[in-house]
């Protein structure tokens, strides 16, 4: 379906978060989504896989993940230099500024006209896949998508450690886990790690290994691998389908 696109500014301890958002054109209620970008924040290969998912039926809200440190608006280009500049943001964020973000954007959405009540969940890649699970650690996320997510098996997010692994039996919701098998952030021993830990939990999850690389999904870089791409995008929306149904409650100002 079409969608449209908005920008939204929350004010969070004084500190400026803009969310971009994406939704059907139709008006309506769908279910809303946390969509967290990878270090490079809001470039074109994670607005695209954010619209795409809009387009099947979510309203999609994406955080400026440093927004503590850099400027609105910034987009870190993926070369060498911002990838220094990424992970050093990454590092300087407190994991209590993460969290108080991601209260604050379910907030939003929880709260919005255009999304259902109840149906919230959270996508998110890289360290965006690591703060998705983490957001899905309050009870009011139903699916979490997370994609190749560093940190997890490591406790490695900011500029403290962070005790998702410790917390992944407190998840309520459903859980998808992709991972590239050559990936070497999140490596065989990192995973084996993370799932026997959901597996002594008795979390709800299913995970996806795919022969692929760290961020096979960004089409603008040399590891993208565009069939892995589609058929973690199919499981994806199958997958968000059944946890989150997009079934659109019309309007009545419609």
């Amino acid at each position: 379906m079409q969608i449209k696109r908005r920008e939204v500014g929350l004010t969070i301890d004084d500190s400026l978060m803009r969310l971009y958002v994406m939704e059907p054109s139709l008006p309506g209620q769908y279910p809303g989504i946390l969509f967290y970008s990878d270090i490079y924040q809001l470039g074109g290969p994670i607005l695209r896989l954010a619209d795409l998912l809009a387009g099947y039926g979510y309203v999609v809200a994406a955080p400026e993940i440093f927004h503590w440190l850099e400027p609105i608006g910034t987009v870190i280009e993926p070369n060498d230099l911002g990838r220094l500049r990424g992970n050093d943001a990454a590092s300087r964020t407190k994991v209590a500024q993460y969290d108080a973000d991601a209260a604050a954007a379910l907030n939003w959405l929880q709260t919005s006209d255009a999304v259902a009540p109840g149906q919230l969940g959270t996508v998110g890649f890289c360290i965006g896949g690591h703060l998705a699970c983490r957001a899905a650690l309050n009870p009011i996320v139903k699916a979490a998508v997370c994609c190749y997510p560093t940190g997890i098996h490591s406790g490695k997010l900011g500029r403290d450690r962070a005790d998702t692994l410790e917390r992944l039996g407190e998840l309520s919701g459903q859980l998808l886990l992709i991972f590239g098998d050559q990936d070497p952030h999140v490596p065989a021993e990192g995973r084996d790690i993370i799932l026997s830990t959901l597996i002594t939990g008795g979390t709800d999850h299913k995970t996806l290994i795919y022969p692929a690389n760290h961020t096979f999904m960004r089409d603008d870089g040399y590891r993208y691998d565009p069939a892995a791409t589609d058929r973690a995008w199919a499981e994806i929306v199958a997958f968000l389908d059944a946890g989150l149904p997009p079934t659109m409650l019309t309007s009545p100002h419609s």
